[in-house]
């Protein structure tokens, strides 16, 4: 089988090219002794001959600068083990930043391989007021040029015919090597060459970056762009919220009726439904969260989000490369720690990775939402500003302060180093379409309620075995006789002095799977424990109401800032550190910190009479 592979910049729309022309003929694993991931499908060529054809990461040149763009210059040069060169080379340019591009264009081409460059993107560049004359581009380049839109199939059978007669081609100049300078200036005259003009809606998009890019009205926009999301996770969300929580207890109430007294309904209504089910009612607010998220993603503002962190993370020892990992993290922490493959410096590259646990994952929204509902009164300061979503930015907010601090220390001592430059491509402004972000909000809905069916429903179900074995006895508690109660026994003794009491004790062991299993132990350690169905019946946020000081709901979301308890981030943090060393550092350092700031926050909060 023939082998193809494609080159380009990051953000060239090199995986959309990929998919497009591959389908789910793919498959993904590893290149061999490295944490980079290779992508290879087969590809039918019109002539119906399959070949392979391989998406290698993205690059800005053969001269590597991370792991990402070594594993690209070795796989093109034939180089690394087992992975032979491929026969044609396929560079995907981004038309709508075509002069940026060329740059490293002109050095693949210049290795003499059969070529081809899909000019891809080009409606956007057309949308954008750009003239961009494919035939011009071809002749400044001596290589086939293949104007294509990935994400709507056009141009894709061009391109499959082109790669087909790649090899019987040959380049019709080929050029030397040369500097940087030299490709950079000889990309002016090729985009001129191209005839590449801009109207006023390109000029527009350069004002906005005038807006957004402002040294001091950048920054106050981003804060007011967040400050709107939370408001809107609290406010919008609650209709919502509380038609799920109502459907709940109507089904609880149904099965109550229903089935006799015993084991097998109490399960069902004290376990399944009191546990997933107080973990479910918060699906709303995720997905308001992610509205904002993929909305800032696909309109190009995030990036320029991250321009403007890179001032305040050069204060920390890190640049603005560490954002967009860290910016991932919001969703969970995992995808954001194997995005810092783009990081060139492997000292950023580390300290980046041990701070990543520390941005507030989805996963804590549940966990911040239930103590805020419970304790924080919903009313508005400062007119339509409501006191719930300022005090749920505050956590993220703080969770982000934090990190940067952590970054601080540790770039001074045990990642200690030179800071690293910072280099990004600005995407363009658009409109994000409606059905990508339809899409992005069900697969995102569709992983928090498939956590909630696996992890939570099995941790939930375990956690109602241990509580109701062995069976009390006449006069006795079922948690004081039950193999949770006396774990947690045990446990409250270390947490006492931060304010936590045994319920919560016994919350953060399940937690360990995934945070918001703490929701649901606490819902089921409070149904289990419950005197009558009245009580059983409580809501969630009544009950810690009644149960727990303000001190200590405090202390318990200044854990949750911290803690580091999902056990499958310190499982991707050992493959991309290769080895068990700062899994562990990170596993210490975070729950030292989620002790010590729990506890301040307690006797704190007790000596403001909070307690």
């Amino acid at each position: 089988m023939r082998t193809a592979a494609l080159v380009g910049n990051p953000n060239a729309g090199k995986s959309a090219l990929f998919n497009a022309l591959t389908g789910a003929r793919q498959k993904i694993a590893n290149y061999p002794g490295v944490t980079v991931e290779r992508k290879a499908g087969r590809l039918v060529l019109p002539t119906g001959e399959a070949i392979e054809l391989t998406d290698l990461p993205g690059s800005y040149g053969l001269h590597a600068t991370s792991p990402d763009e070594e594993v690209t210059r070795r796989v093109i040069l034939g180089e690394l083990p087992g992975e032979p060169a491929p026969q044609v080379l396929v560079v995907v340019l981004d038309a709508s930043n075509l002069e940026q591009h060329l740059v490293f264009a002109q050095e693949v081409i210049a290795l003499g391989r059969p070529t081809v460059v899909a000019l891809n993107m080009i409606d956007l560049a057309e949308r954008d007021g750009l003239v961009i004359e494919p035939a011009a581009l071809q002749e400044a380049l001596g290589v086939p040029v293949i104007p294509t839109v990935a994400v709507r199939r056009r141009g894709l059978n061009e391109l499959a015919a082109a790669i087909a007669e790649a090899e019987k081609r040959k380049a019709e100049h080929h050029r030397p090597h040369t500097t940087l300078t030299e490709r950079r200036v000889t990309a002016h005259a090729i985009a001129e060459a191209a005839i590449v003009s801009e109207t006023s809606r390109h000029r527009l998009h350069a004002k906005l970056d005038r807006l957004f890019l402002h040294p001091w009205a950048g920054p106050l926009i981003l804060f007011a762009l967040l400050f709107v999301v939370f408001q809107a996770v609290f406010s919008w969300a609650t209709p919502f919220a509380d038609a799920l929580e109502a459907a709940i207890g109507w089904v609880t109430e149904q099965v109550r009726a229903a089935m006799p007294e015993g084991l097998a309904r109490d399960l069902i209504t004290d376990g399944i439904l009191s546990g997933v089910g107080s973990v479910v009612v918060f699906l709303p607010q995720i997905v308001i969260l992610f509205f904002f998220i993929l909305a800032m993603e696909a309109s190009g503002y995030m990036a320029r989000a991250a321009f403007l962190m890179d001032r305040l993370m050069a204060h920390v020892g890190l640049s603005g490369r560490s954002f967009i990992p860290l910016l991932s993290s919001f969703a969970c922490a995992i995808p954001g720690i194997m995005a810092t493959r783009s990081i060139t410096d492997p000292k950023d590259r580390l300290t980046t990775i041990l701070i990543a646990p520390l941005m507030t994952c989805s996963a804590r929204l549940p966990v911040y939402a239930v103590i805020i509902a419970a304790f924080i009164p919903n009313r508005s300061v400062l007119g339509p500003v409501g006191l719930q979503g300022l005090v749920l930015l505050g956590l993220y907010v703080f969770g982000i302060i934090a990190a940067m601090i952590v970054a601080l220390v540790l770039r001074r001592s045990v990642t200690k180093g030179a800071a690293s430059g910072f280099i990004m491509e600005l995407p363009k402004y658009q409109m994000p379409r409606l059905k990508d972000l339809m899409i992005g909000l069900f697969q995102r809905a569709w992983i928090f309620l498939r956590r909630a069916g696996t992890i939570i429903f099995t941790v939930t179900v375990v956690l109602w075995l241990l509580l109701n074995f062995p069976r009390a006895g006449e006069g006795q508690n079922q948690v004081d006789a039950s193999i949770a109660g006396r774990i947690a026994n045990g446990l409250a003794v270390v947490v006492e002095p931060i304010g936590f009491n045994r319920d919560i004790a016994l919350s953060l062991i399940p937690a360990m799977a995934a945070r918001e299993v703490a929701v649901s132990s606490l819902a089921t350690s409070y149904a289990v424990g419950a005197a009558d169905e009245e009580a059983q019946a409580m809501q969630l946020g009544e009950r810690l109401k009644a149960d727990w000081s303000l001190a200590t709901a405090l202390a318990f979301l200044a854990w949750f800032v911290f803690a580091p308890q999902c056990m499958s981030t310190i499982a991707v943090t050992r493959r991309e550190t290769n080895g068990w060393k700062w899994p562990g550092f990170m596993l210490a350092y975070l729950f030292g910190l989620a002790y010590l700031f729990a506890g301040l926050t307690y006797w704190m909060a007790v000596w403001f009479g909070l307690g």
